[in-house]
This record gives structure tokens, C-alpha cells and sequence, in this order.
């Protein structure tokens, strides 16, 4: 089995977050993003690598939008209502209700301000939203009688969920953006012991391990207290939700502990709806915003008013959050022109830009910006960054591999070099394979195909008796096996597995032959019983089942040993032992093949089948002779219900060699006689 995974955004590549896989027959896109750092056909994802023809209902099983942030949900209503796809969307209660207030605000910058033509309406944003279903945390929701989708919190921003996906036996972790460590508002992701066969993570900060929050909070703190001191403007841009809110508790009770009286603004007017969003959404946060909610909305900040443009010229300092978060447009780009020439100023970036926006080029360290065509600004205010982002570093990729137990690793919504460091490390660390695409890349993984079994309680129960029996038996609680043998004329097919262990020393993670009958009925697990119980369940008479191996040998070979053996041994006789080499001839004599059927002058009426025979049952002699009976009955050897033979004219295969059958029961004794038989004719090899 494969799955299969392009990125269309978000390959190698921060922004316009688009994965399409392909698992279990089944086609899904995994978020539907815009890209920040574009203006032009390359902001959305390349749609025409799913369909030529725009048939993306046909093609497309769903589509699933990881959380609200415009680069993994901005092109969305340009897929469904300008491209035409039709099908299911999901995503959590809290994603569907704020994606339509962000996507709205994005049009009005594009169009409206920016007087973009060919983009979608606000009737687009509504249309497109009645296609959306809502799904909890920890919900399993069948898209179809064989896919099958679970979110798991995520962290990251309100509402933002990691999804498990399923198909048959194949299933796949997406995570979206997330994050391991909880903050003032939210707690960490977290996610069951799923075992995926492919886990796809963002990569955002692949090289950086942050340091203390509580150390960064109070450099955040002194650098905002220093700037206003000395009369200066602050300017923190921020996502309308997730990071704005976090840092405005911190800010609101630093302002209300030291007494401050410089005013502190919002912009976008977004605080009185976020503030709708928490009550709405209180379980989506961590537990102390939901024990002091009743008591204390923290989200309703005293120090922190409303922004108005009137304010932009009004004399002494002020903090301003302002959206959006990368300086690419709107307030927070209106107040760095005005503020970025003058020294005493300073912006705060509390998190990632993707390359192209203002905020990577002022984070570059570029003293002379060029926003459009017609506008530069000289940058000369202060420049902080102090990483707030509620994305997970490197450690917190590392954590949540080891938590799910991924089996494969596929690194997406990063930097190419960043991400052929980590690359490394996860091989390195957990000994698995790690992909990192560039977008329109695919990757193809194999997975491994298990059915489940269950079994009986009884036939577990009897397996251990025997198991206990077997390790009485000296001959068969050999430390020796097949699979410990450096033997490479092993006959293939043939079942290769160590000695049976005590019940009382069997761990969960042994592997052991358990013999059963498989029962499949409609509608019900397929399950491992015993067989007696079975056939008395189905009315059906006993019967026995029997497996035959063959085990080839060299005849020329063999032939060649004999005769070396038996003229050794004639010229032994001829000369005559002295004393002292009588006891060394005895024993040459004893450990040598048997040569009795043999005539020393002539070879040529000699069975080969019979010696090779013969050289077997002598093995068996030494090995389990005294434990177990054994007998050679003409062209045959029998032990319990393991029969060694040579093949007769009723055989159909062309190789010579010894035939070894056994019934199913004797599984354990058949697999000593194996190796018995492989050793004993290695001689001819």
C-alpha cells in the first residue's frame, strides 16, 4: 500500500499551506491557503495540478482546514466559489466561526484598499461557509463508509486542531500549525498514541529551541517600559486572534501592577469580538482562563482601548497592537510608516514573517524598505524580535514524533534549510524516514498492510500450557533455532522461529507461534480459535493438517564425502592401530558417516536418498534421540508425527532431496527437526 503526498503550498516554503495525499484511494486537501509575500496568481495554490478540467467535486473526497490564520484558510472561498468545488469541508466549531470575520477583513485590504479585481465577494465568504462541517475534538466523523477523520487539540490559536485520518489499515497525522507549550490563554496540543503511517508537521522554527517563557516575558516587559519612558511609540503587530491576546494579558497586568498611565491600543476593533470568541469558545482554552471566567473575563483588559486613525498624531508615547502581523498591510503597516524614521520608536515582531513582507525585510536589518512602487520608508526606530509565536520549535517536533509514534516523518510549512537539519535529526534520533517536498514534489511511502486478529481466550490459555510442556522437554528448549543458524541453504518456505518459552517468562512483545483455526463471519472481526472448538461449534468431523517441505542436498557431493571417508578409514584398517591410536580411530570411527551399505570398491548400486537418510537419523540420535522416539521405518524416519522420507515415483518435482511433513500440533518439534536435518546435510553442500 502508498500514500501519496504533494505539497501545492507550503513545500519547503512558509505560507499558502495546501497538502493534497492520496491514502487508501481516497483524495484529500489538507488545508487551502494564501501566500503573504505574494500579490500576483502566486498568493493561492496551483489548483490546476488536481484537475485540468475544474472537475475538483469529482476528485477531491473533502477538504480539511486545520485553523483560521489566512495562510492555511485564505484561498478558500476562491476554490469553492470561483473554481467550483462542491464537496465537504471540515473543521472545528471555533475555525468555522472566525474564518469568515478574517476572510472578510482580507477582501475589503484586497479590494477595497487595494482595488484588486477577480477576487472573491463577500456573498463568496457566506456561500462558502454553508458548505463547512463543524466537528469536536476527539470526534470521529465518517466521511464515508471507509474514511474516517478525529481532531485533537492543537494549541497554536483558538479553535486550531491537529487531524488523524484514517482509510482501512492506512491512516495519516496532519497537524497544521500547533504548539507543545501552553501560555496564558491556551494549553499544548495533544494527541493519542496513534501510530500513523505518515505524521506531515510544520517545520516553522526546525532550528530553534526558545528559551524560557518567563525569561522572555520580562524582556518583552522592560524593552516595551524603556521605549514609553524615554517617549517613545511602540508598535507590536500581531494576528487579530492568538498572539494579540496572549500578549495583552501580559501587558494588562504589568500595566495594572506598575501603576502606568501610558494608553495602550488595539487596533481592527477585533478586541470586543475576540472577547465574544473566548466566552463562546471557553473550553478551547487552558484551565485557568476557565476557573476565573465566571469571576474575571481575563480578556476584558482595562488598560487596552479601542485604535482610531485620529490618534496617529497625538502627542506622548503609546503602545499599539496592530494587525496584521507581518507589516504587509493595514494599520500596523499605516503606523511603521509613520513611526519607522524617528530613533525613539520601536517595533516588537512577536513572531514569524514570511519572506517578502515588510516584517521579514525589517527583521533583516534593512535600513531603507521599498513598500510599492511608490512608497519607501527609512528605517530608523528600534528592532526587537522576541520570538511569542505559538508555533512548536524543535523540541516541541520532536516531542510530539515520539508522542504519536509516527513511522514516517514528512516536514512541510518551513524553511528548506532549517528543515534539512531537523530531516537529519529525526532519522537520526528515531531511525525513521523523513521527506521534506518542495511544492508539486511527490512523495511516495510505502506502508505495511496488517489485519487484525483477535483470539479466543481458551486457545491463548492452551498455548501457554503447551508452551510450559515444551520448555520440559531438554531436546526442545534448545537455545538453538533456524533463525540462529549462519546456514544460508535454508530451504525457503520453510518456518524459521527460536524455542518456545515458559509461559511465566512470555512478554507482550515476543514473538510466538500460536496455531489456530481462522473463523471469518460476516460483519464481525476475523478471530484466531481453537480448532477442536471449531469443528465441534460447525458440526464438523476431526481432521488433521499437514505441511510438507522439501529439503534438497548435494548428491554428487555426498558421494564424494563417502568415498573420502571410506578410504581413510580402509587405510586406517590396513595399517593397524597402535595402542595409542586405537582410542583416536574409535573415535573417528564414531563421529565419521555411516559407511555400512557401503561397499569400499564400488559405488555404483548406491542410494543416496538412503545414505542421506541415514547421516539424518544418526543427528536425530544425538540431538533428541534420548527424549524423544524415534524410529527408521525403510525409506523413512518418523518422530511423533514428523515423518522424514525419500521421495517417491508418485512425487512431481524434479530435484532430488528429503521430504519432511508434520501436522500442525507438532509445529514446535517440526522446526528442531528442521535444523537437524539442514546441518546433518550440509555436509553435502
Amino acid at each position: 500500500m502508498t500514500i501519496q503526498i504533494v505539497p501545492l503550498g507550503a513545500g519547503q516554503d512558509v505560507g499558502r499551506s495546501c497538502i493534497l495525499i492520496t491514502i487508501g484511494g481516497k483524495n484529500i486537501m489538507l488545508d487551502c491557503g494564501m501566500h503573504m509575500g505574494f500579490n500576483d496568481e502566486r498568493r493561492f495554490p496551483d489548483f490546476s495540478y488536481i484537475s485540468k478540467t475544474g472537475d475538483f467535486t469529482e476528485m477531491l473526497d473533502c477538504v480539511i482546514i486545520s485553523h483560521f490564520h489566512l495562510d492555511h484558510c485564505g484561498a478558500l472561498p476562491f476554490f469553492t466559489e470561483m473554481c467550483g468545488y462542491d464537496g465537504n469541508i471540515y473543521m472545528t466549531h471555533p475555525t468555522k466561526a472566525i474564518c469568515p470575520i478574517l476572510l472578510e477583513d482580507y477582501r475589503k485590504i484586497s479590494v477595497d484598499r487595494k482595488g484588486e479585481r477577480n477576487f472573491f465577494t463577500s456573498q463568496n465568504i457566506k456561500d462558502c461557509m454553508k458548505k463547512v462541517i463543524a466537528v469536536n475534538l476527539h470526534q470521529t466523523i465518517m466521511v464515508d463508509d471507509d474514511l474516517e477523520i478525529c481532531a485533537y487539540y492543537a494549541g497554536h490559536v483558538l479553535g486550531a486542531a491537529m487531524f488523524y485520518i484514517r482509510v482501512g489499515e492506512e491512516s495519516l497525522v496532519y497537524t497544521g500549525d500547533y504548539n507543545m507549550t501552553p501560555d496564558r490563554h491556551l494549553g499544548s496540543a495533544w494527541i493519542d498514541k496513534v501510530r500513523p503511517d505518515v505524521l506531515i508537521t510544520e517545520s516553522t522554527y526546525a532550528t530553534t529551541i526558545r528559551d524560557s517563557k518567563r525569561s522572555r516575558e520580562r524582556d518583552f516587559l522592560k524593552k516595551v517600559h524603556d521605549c514609553v519612558a524615554d517617549g517613545g511609540n511602540v508598535i507590536i503587530p500581531v494576528f487579530a486572534l492568538g498572539r494579540a491576546q496572549e500578549l495583552c494579558i501580559l501587558i494588562e497586568t504589568y500595566w495594572e501592577r506598575m501603576d502606568l498611565k501610558v494608553p495602550i491600543y488595539f487596533s481592527a476593533g477585533l478586541t470586543e469580538k475576540a472577547n465574544h470568541f473566548y466566552r463562546l469558545f471557553i473550553n478551547w482554552t487552558n484551565e485557568k482562563i476557565k476557573s476565573t471566567f465566571v469571576h474575571r473575563n481575563m480578556f476584558d483588559f482595562k488598560h487596552i482601548k479601542a485604535w482610531d486613525r485620529s490618534y496617529l498624531d497625538s502627542p506622548g508615547p503609546m503602545v499599539v497592537f496592530a494587525t496584521p502581523g507581518m507589516l504587509h498591510s493595514g494599520t500596523s503597516l499605516e503606523l511603521f510608516k509613520k513611526w519607522a524614521p524617528d530613533p525613539k520608536n520601536m517595533v516588537i515582531m512577536p513572531g514569524y514573517c514570511v519572506a517578502g513582507t515588510v516584517g521579514s525585510k525589517v527583521l533583516a536589518g534593512e535600513k531603507r524598505i521599498q513598500i510599492d512602487s511608490f512608497t519607501s520608508v527609512d528605517v530608523n526606530l528600534q528592532v526587537k524580535n522576541l520570538s511569542f509565536s505559538a508555533h512548536a520549535d524543535a523540541k516541541g517536533i520532536m516531542q510530539l514524533i515520539r508522542q504519536c509514534e509516527a513511522k514516517n516523518v514528512v516536514l512541510v510549512h518551513g524553511e528548506k534549510s532549517s528543515m534539512g537539519f531537523l530531516k537529519s535529526r529525526i532519522m537520526t534520533e528515531f531511525g525513521i524516514p523523513c521527506f521534506d517536498p518542495a511544492n508539486g514534489e511527490t512523495i511516495s511511502v510505502e506502508t505495511s498492510h496488517v489485519i487484525p486478529i483477535e483470539m479466543s481466550a481458551s486457545l491463548l490459555k492452551q498455548h501457554l500450557i503447551r508452551q510450559a510442556e515444551a520448555q520440559q522437554e531438554p531436546g526442545l528448549a534448545s537455545s538453538s533455532s533456524p533463525s540462529d543458524s549462519s546456514d544460508d541453504n535454508v530451504e525457503p518456505g520453510s518456518v524459521h522461529h527460536k524455542p518456545p518459552k515458559a509461559a511465566s517468562s512470555i512478554r507482550p512483545k515476543d514473538k510466538v507461534l500460536i496455531q489456530g483455526m481462522l473463523v471469518m463471519d460476516d460483519g464481525k472481526p476475523i478471530r484466531l480459535e481453537d480448532a477442536d472448538e471449531v469443528l465441534d461449534r460447525v458440526g464438523m468431523a476431526r481432521h488433521k493438517v499437514r505441511f510438507e517441505v522439501r529439503k534438497p542436498y548435494n548428491a554428487t557431493a555426498l558421494r564424494l564425502s563417502v568415498e573420502e571417508a571410506a578410504s581413510k578409514m580402509k587405510s586406517s584398517l590396513e595399517e593397524g592401530p597402535t595402542a595409542m591410536e586405537t582410542d583416536d580411530n574409535e573415535l573417528a570411527t564414531a563421529s565419521a558417516p555411516p559407511t555400512a551399505s557401503v561397499s569400499f570398491d564400488s559405488f555404483k548400486d548406491w542410494d543416496s536418498d538412503s545414505y542421506a537418510l541415514d547421516l539424518v537419523f544418526v543427528a536425530l540420535q544425538k540431538s533428541i534421540g534420548s527424549h524423544i522416539k524415534l524410529s527408521r521405518e525403510g525409506s523413512s524416519i518418523v518422530v511423533r508425527s514428523v515423518k522424514i522420507r525419500a521421495p517417491t515415483a508418485l512425487d512431481d518435482f524434479e530435484q532430488g532431496g528429503l521430504l519432511v511433513g508434520w501436522d500442525y500440533e507438532d509445529e514446535d518439534l517440526a522446526t528442531r527437526v528442521l535444523l537437524v536435518v539442514t546441518l546433518a546435510l550440509n555436509v553435502s553442500r
